[in-house]
């Protein structure tokens, strides 16, 4: 058997729903997408295993290999894609569809459409005669837990050294991506009568504090901390979600805010969580208003791999273009700390991903399949 052609292949991930969520309304599982690579995969001679995500029922990744020895190429990538909105599409979000030279569906660009063109890269290359391991990998829940890539550490073996992550970069190679926070800010105080304000104490006019203290500490990260690798250059805290009170003749007596923090590399999300509860806390102890901090997920770290890595230069020469940076999070962190070194690269633009009627350029296509062959000819059969 061979896998089939490649716009049927891009048919069947579409139609195969693996929406993920932090929403258990919107949560699905993947196990369709992943069944259907395992098969593609395993008729062009792959070793494959479907590895269960512990704690997360019909979540799992595949990790794919051919070949042995040190060193090796990863292509990876994850299976899931973001909820999404029917009425706002204008074909369906499940059937692929051909429209201005552009393939529409949900996953086209993010990310489901690269393993359908790895497969059909790897389809006419010679892979009897790998000089080093090539591993293809397909995740859970890059879009919500970052669960699936958390797993692979547990497996206890090397995957490879060189990786490439196929996010929608426009195959343009990226080598530093900023890390990713949402806390929620609680603030609990006493309602009253609105006409006596010593009958209560006020969340709300706590949470004015809180944010005074907020705005202060992100303008004295923005001066502390500057990489001029990224357009915006600056670590971002975003204030994205409030609410308190229930009436305007009641003292509110909670409220709550949700902030988006993103650091530069070299910012640690775990001092940075830190330096946040303990300014919050020193501010609201005096108030008598009882403050509670909630990670809202766990957060992903900064990335940077070095520019003098192979995969960096092997890229960079491949595509013409210096590897850069972007704000957005992936899975890299998760596999530089497993001991390799990431590239994001893959066909699309990010400003396809989580769109209505998201779509892969005709155009990337074939620069796409060009590109994966040559990686695989320089890092696994070259000698």
């Amino acid at each position: 058997m061979r896998p089939p052609p490649l716009f049927a292949m891009l048919e069947g991930l579409i139609a195969a729903p693996s929406v993920s969520s932090v929403n258990p309304r919107w949560d699905q599982g993947n196990r369709g997408v992943i069944e259907q690579l395992d098969t593609w995969l395993s008729d062009l001679s792959f070793r494959t295993l479907i590895q269960a995500i512990p704690n997360y029922p019909n979540k799992f990744n595949l990790i794919a290999s051919l070949g042995g020895g040190p060193e090796g190429l990863v292509l990876a990538g994850h299976s899931d894609t973001v909820p999404f909105d029917e009425n706002r599409w204008r074909s369906d979000p499940f059937c692929l569809t051909e429209r201005d030279s552009r393939l529409h569906g949900l996953g086209t660009a993010d990310m489901k459409g690269f393993f359908a063109l790895v497969i059909e890269a790897l389809r006419e290359l010679p892979l009897d005669k790998l000089q080093r391991p090539l591993t293809i990998i397909a995740t859970a829940d890059e879009e919500s837990s970052m669960c699936g890539a958390q797993a692979l550490a547990g497996l206890g073996t090397r995957l490879g050294r060189h990786v490439v992550i196929g996010e929608p970069t426009g195959l343009r190679p990226i080598r530093s991506h900023k890390g990713i926070a949402m806390e929620a800010i609680r603030l609990s105080g006493r309602s009253g009568h609105s006409s006596d304000p010593s009958l209560g104490n006020s969340a709300l006019e706590g949470m004015h504090r809180v944010i005074g203290e907020l705005l202060q500490w992100r303008g004295e990260l923005q001066r502390r901390y500057r990489n001029p690798l990224f357009a915006v250059e600056v670590p971002t805290l975003n204030l994205g979600h409030i609410h308190g009170g229930d009436n305007p003749n009641r003292i509110c007596g909670h409220c709550e805010l949700h902030i988006d923090l993103r650091p530069l590399p070299g910012i640690s999300l775990d001092e940075l969580r830190g330096e946040l509860e303990g300014r919050l806390r020193a501010l609201i102890e005096p108030t008598g208003l009882e403050l509670e901090i909630e990670r809202l997920f766990s957060g992903v770290p900064a990335m940077e791999t070095p520019a003098e890595a192979a995969i960096v230069r092997a890229t960079e020469e491949l595509t013409g273009q210096i590897a850069g940076a972007v704000a957005f999070a992936t899975e890299g962190p998760y596999f530089n700390d497993m001991g390799m070194e990431t590239v994001i690269l893959g066909p699309g633009s990010i400003d396809q991903a989580h769109q209505p009627n998201e779509y892969l350029g005709l155009d990337q296509i074939e620069p796409g399949i060009r590109l994966i062959r040559e990686l695989v000819w320089r890092f696994c059969l070259a000698h």
